[in-house]
């Protein structure tokens, strides 16, 4: 080799001077097309012409699972003067982390920083290293290649103790970065592509892995142990079929090899979604590419695999929210479909319940008052049962108001009684004595009561023995009511009842249950400020507690008062029903109040021309006019009948959508149909009760 050297690198010749031996190194290194061929003679070059004994070039590297290795690639020892020796130690990372000095020099050789000094002013491995192999002074610098650390050069002075001139250290820089241009010049295709293999397995998001024909696997990148929790150390020549293949897969095959010449061969050059197994057991899926490559002749196989699991939450939350919105479209939908029916049915149920309360009033006889409060009750019945279906299934915000738990909870009962009856099962309902008043929405709390009803009702369908539901109401203290619902079913698994009120989780079949029922639940309650929970009924059954804080400030014997005297004695009702203005005319007249009736609207200016009314009645919905279009006409011609005007309405739920942009005091009073004497006299009480704390205040 000596002989092919050029005569710049001739070690024969006497030693150049630092600037010549540094520009004939990098004239060499710029003319060669390998310049690992000339490497060790350039090192020797540079250390003579510094008066060095040792010259190193280190490669240095990032491998996965390992941090940085530093490995020698070349170097030169002057044996007369240091004697026979070993090659330079070569750094793992773990004696890096084990070494401060060292762990400092790392970071600093990434900035590019050189390391320079005598060995005795060090410390630590580095010291011990360097007292073995006879250095007394040291230079280092780094090498970059492609923008990236490549390794260093070291020149070692095994006699003196010196201090590196600056013309020193800017010779060992120049050789450096001509041999960094040199790295980058002789990287050839195949260098660059197998970079770019380990940079796109390196970075690749999808797991990789790769097998020989035995079965055996060959790689396992970074993603790959992120999904499958094997160590890429521990699983490479583990066999593919019992480390990734889910166990019930395995049955039948020996080997790796013998799975993918068998279940495995359909998978070849195809996308295919299945499943497999992480390292803790658990199935999941995943889509696979799997394509069979051969190197020389080796059969290996390439796996691509993508983990599904976020997928599939993903689309099981869309499908989740698909439903959820169908579910709200269909409650939408429903409400405005009762709506108007409640409005229409309403409205002849009004007559019903008018004229059969004055037929009691007036009945010649006990038997004939008898009929006519059957009549009546019944008629009220199935309004309270419309009221109840509208209240559940419009959407409205919370609106709370003085509430008789006992009320709320017979409107869910009268809700679900079909159901309960037609299915056979016994129903028994224990109310309190007392009124239990709720400051809450009477809907929602009905709501509430309806679906633990109908849960109950699903529980006992297929159940054999007895099939009972009980309901109670109860008084816990003077700050705390409430009430239950029981059941003989089979009862909450023990191992599922802490879901039982999450959104969209349910026990019952497909078709049967939207799984929402008992997170509305838990919801309405909570914004009432109360307390759910469940309870286990032995031996078998569930019972289902809802706790309200009681309202003190009941005003429910108020409104029962009688009307007093303050001048009220003519109505005006507008309603195009002329039948439900009548009843409300008759009621009225048996209070004492004339009433003129008005089946058509044109204008206020009109409609009191010739009469001059203490209260205006008004139907909500009317083909001619909004009974909130009558109100603001009758509140700028007449103000003082702006706290004796009174919305009539079959839809409550509507009307307080309505009026809810209106401000508080100008939101004028609602009478519900079908309405009774004592519906009438209540809202005639309250009118008095605005009119006469209105004149307090002037």
């Amino acid at each position: 080799m000596m002989e092919n050297l050029p005569p710049s690198l001739d070690p024969g010749i006497a030693e150049p001077s630092a600037s010549v031996a540094t520009a004939r190194i990098v004239r060499t290194l710029c003319e060669t097309s390998d310049w690992q061929q000339v490497i060790g003679d350039s090192l020797e070059m540079l250390a003579r012409s510094l008066g060095g004994h040792r010259a190193i070039l280190f490669r240095l590297r990032d491998l996965p699972g390992q941090g940085l290795v530093q490995s020698v690639q070349a170097y030169w020892v002057d044996d007369e003067i240091v004697g026979p020796a070993g090659p330079p130690t070569t750094i793992i990372q773990s004696i890096i982390n084990s070494d401060p000095l060292l762990e400092r020099l790392a970071e600093e050789l990434r900035q590019g920083k050189m390391f320079a000094g005598c060995t005795r002013d060090i410390d630590g491995f580095l010291r011990a290293d360097f007292e073995k192999q006879k250095i007394k002074s040291f230079l280092s610098v780094t090498i970059f290649a492609h923008g990236h650390l490549w390794g260093t050069i070291a020149i070692n002075d095994c006699l003196v103790e010196r201090e590196w001139s600056n013309d020193e250290k800017a010779a060992v820089e120049i050789v450096a970065m001509a041999i960094g241009n040199a790295v980058e010049r002789s990287l050839s295709d195949a260098h660059v592509s197998e970079i770019i293999r380990q940079t796109m397995l390196q970075a690749s998001l999808d797991a990789i892995i790769v097998i020989d024909e035995t079965g055996s696997i060959i790689e396992f990148n970074p993603a790959a142990e992120r999904i499958f929790g094997f160590k890429r150390s521990a699983i490479l020549g583990k066999d593919l079929l019992h480390t990734v293949v889910p166990h019930f897969y395995r049955k039948g095959y020996a080997t790796g090899a013998d799975y993918m010449a068998g279940r495995g061969a359909p998978m070849i050059g195809q996308r295919m979604e299945t499943i497999t197994q992480n390292a803790d057991g658990e199935i999941f899926p995943i889509e696979l590419t799997a394509t069979e490559m051969k190197v020389a002749d080796r059969r290996l196989f390439f796996g691509s695999i993508r983990d599904l699991r976020e997928q599939r939450r993903a689309e099981a939350e869309i499908n989740r929210q698909r439903e959820k919105l169908h579910q709200n479209e269909k409650m939408a939908a429903m409400g405005s479909l009762l709506a108007g029916v409640s409005h229409e049915l309403n409205n002849p149920l009004a007559v019903v319940v008018a004229q059969s309360t004055l037929l009691h009033e007036f009945a010649p006889d006990a038997p004939t008052k008898l009929r006519a409060e059957k009549v009546r009750a019944a008629a009220e019945r199935c309004g309270r049962i419309v009221k109840s279906f509208l209240g559940m299934v419009r959407i409205h915000p919370t609106v709370p108001d003085e509430t008789d738990l006992n009320n709320a909870v017979r409107a869910a009962l009268e809700v679900t009684a079909y159901g309960t009856r037609s299915t056979g099962i016994s129903l028994d309902a224990v109310f309190a004595a007392e009124a239990l008043p709720v400051l809450a929405d009477a809907d929602h709390i009905t709501q509430v009561a309806a679906n633990f009803l109908i849960n109950s009702q699903h529980a006992l369908a297929a159940a054999n023995g007895e099939r009972r539901i009980t309901v109670k109401t109860f008084r816990l203290s003077e700050a705390i009511v409430g009430f239950s619902v029981e059941d003989t079913g089979p009862g909450i698994p023990l191992q599922i009842r802490h879901r039982i009120f999450e959104s969209y989780f349910t026990t019952k079949p497909v078709g049967v249950g939207t799984g929402i029922g008992l997170s509305i639940s838990k919801s309405i309650v909570e914004r009432h400020k109360g307390r759910i929970r469940f309870e286990e009924v032995l031996p078998h059954g569930a019972r289902f507690v809802v706790e309200l804080p009681a309202f003190a400030g009941s005003r429910t014997a108020a409104l029962a008062q009688e009307t007093r005297s303050s001048g009220l004695r003519h109505a005006l009702i507008i309603d195009d029903e002329p039948d439900v203005a009548g009843s409300l005319a008759d009621i009225l007249e048996l209070m004492g109040v004339k009433a003129r009736i008005l089946t058509a609207w044109t204008t206020a200016e009109e409609a009191t021309a010739d009469f001059d009314p203490d209260i205006v009645f008004c139907d909500l919905r009317m083909p001619e006019a909004n009974g909130l279009r009558v109100y603001r006409e009758f509140c700028a011609l007449r103000p003082d009948l702006s706290r004796r005007f009174v919305l009539v309405t079959g839809d409550m739920i509507g009307a307080r959508n309505d009026i809810g942009a209106l401000a508080a005091d100008e939101r004028p009073l609602i009478l519900e149909k079908p309405f009774s004497t004592l519906d009438v006299r209540s809202v005639l009480t309250s009118i008095n009760d605005q009119v006469a704390l209105a004149d307090g205040a002037a």
